[in-house]
């Protein structure tokens, strides 16, 4: 598998790391971090020494809860962290977290960001999927029942892993009309999902490759982890490392994390688990 970023086509068939850069107050992890100039230049030449193939920028924060930001204040704050980072390094992959079709216009016309990173995949800006085509630019689909604000109370599916399924199959031949090249899919692990339907999509997880895109799976210190023995995210990361060699061993292609040197480690062992 590969997509095509800005002409450099970028193999998948071995797993890259999505490095994140959350510029947030209130993100569940790590916000409030990195406002500073300092701070980003810092976090940006981690995550490249450490082995970053993609660096995953967010400008608002997902959680659930979370407070929606303007526009006007996205694209501050990314105008802020992408001049920093591509003053830096210029040709580095970078990703976008939005859901907003000015702001995909915004990062790709202004930084060549080369991927958006949708968590509503088209469902909150009917002009995404066009603009996705027109910016022709590689595409991640996010699913997430209902909204940041709402997506925690009380979720329910027939089937959650026939349900994801049937989202994506849907949204694939919404893309392929439109005219999008590459489509990467996010089964969105914690976004309208119990824990239990969480570890039911991981265990099932080989079934995504059915849709025949690349998967990229955001597990990193999540809920799903750190809830189970009454803990917080700065305890989760050898739950992390453990549910990221099974994505791997299931499929996955893309693992977003904010861990990237323990990722690497993960991926190198997994690598050499296949060659046996």
């Amino acid at each position: 598998m590969t997509i095509n970023c800005r002409g450099k086509l970028i193999e998948l068939s071995e797993p890259k790391i999505a490095g994140i850069l959350n510029i947030t107050p209130d993100s569940f992890y790590d916000g409030g971090k990195y406002f500073s100039e300092n701070s980003v230049k810092n976090r940006i030449k981690q995550l490249v020494k450490e082995g970053a193939d993609i660096i995953d920028i967010g400008a608002f924060s997902s959680r659930p809860g979370a407070e929606l930001i303007s526009e006007k204040e996205e694209q501050k704050r990314l105008r802020f962290a992408l001049d920093i980072i591509r003053k830096l390094y210029p040709d580095i992959i970078l990703s976008v977290d939005t859901y907003r079709s000015e702001i995909a216009k915004f990062a790709v016309n202004n930084f060549n960001v080369d991927i958006i990173n949708d968590i509503s995949a088209g469902n909150f800006d009917a002009e995404m999927f066009d603009t996705i085509a027109k910016l022709n630019v590689p595409y991640i689909i996010m699913h997430m029942q209902g909204t940041p604000g709402n997506m925690q109370k009380k979720p329910q599916y027939k089937d959650v892993v026939k349900d994801l399924l049937k989202y994506f199959s849907e949204k694939i031949e919404r893309a392929k009309k439109t005219g999008i090249n590459d489509l990467i899919i996010d089964p969105g692990f914690g976004f309208g999902k119990t824990i239990e339907h969480n570890y039911q999509i991981l265990s099932k997880m080989e079934l995504f490759q059915l849709a025949e895109r690349p998967i990229l799976v955001g597990l990193s210190r999540k809920s799903m982890i750190y809830t189970l023995n009454n803990e917080t995210p700065d305890d989760a990361l050898p739950g992390t490392l453990a549910l990221n060699m099974i994505a791997l061993r299931k499929g996955a292609n893309i693992l977003r994390v904010h861990d990237i040197k323990e990722t690497r480690q993960v991926i190198e062992v997994y690598k050499k688990m296949k060659i046996k």
